[in-house]
């Protein structure tokens, strides 16, 4: 498996594509966003609190298309597991991708955990899956920011980033966080 490695902001993600619910596929390289591709990876099926934070973001996707920011979510799981949340969750409009390979994940900088049954909702959880990351890309493809999470509770609020968003853009403030080698940098 591939090793986990943090990723930076300023410098370029890795490519990214993933099959998408409705057929097609979606691909970061093909994205065209006036000023960010937002991707919200989720945990997949099983996962409650996932139901309902993609639900917000469903609700939430005109707020952040008007500030010129493509969504997409993404998980783990298979077709038929992507094709049951939207149906469940009620998610009439976010773009939906399935098939995140875990290697991909680990490039991303996500954490993979390994099933334990069934969840509070019946659900049973894949043998390993991709704990919640949230990302936020620049059109030319570098990182801006990014929440990497080991568990399912007290995720970013959309609200919140939507907040952000309006600062950013009206400030164009820039990625934080960008130091690689703090050393190197001290002794500049």
């Amino acid at each position: 498996m591939t090793q986990l490695t943090p990723l930076f902001p300023r410098q370029q993600v890795p490519a990214l594509s993933v099959d998408t619910v409705g057929g097609g596929s979606w691909s970061l390289a093909d994205a065209k966003p006036e000023n960010f591709t937002l991707i919200v990876v989720y945990r997949g099926l099983h996962c409650p609190i996932c139901g309902m934070y993609l639900k917000d973001l469903d609700r939430k996707l005109a707020d952040f298309k008007e500030r010129g920011v493509e969504v997409i979510a993404l998980s783990s799981d298979d077709a038929d597991r992507a094709r049951q949340s939207r149906e469940d969750w009620k998610l009439e409009n976010l773009t939906l991708g399935y098939g995140l390979t875990l290697d991909k994940a680990r490039e991303w900088g996500l954490y993979i955990s390994s099933g334990r049954g069934k969840t509070s909702v019946g659900i049973e959880e894949p043998k390993l899956f991709v704990e919640p990351g949230l990302f936020l890309v620049r059109p030319n493809g570098e990182l801006y920011f990014a929440s990497i999470q080991t568990m399912p509770f007290a995720r970013p609020d959309f609200a919140a980033i939507l907040k952000a968003l309006d600062f950013v853009l009206a400030n164009n403030y820039p990625g934080r966080g960008e130091i690689v080698d703090h050393l190197a940098q001290a002794a500049e």
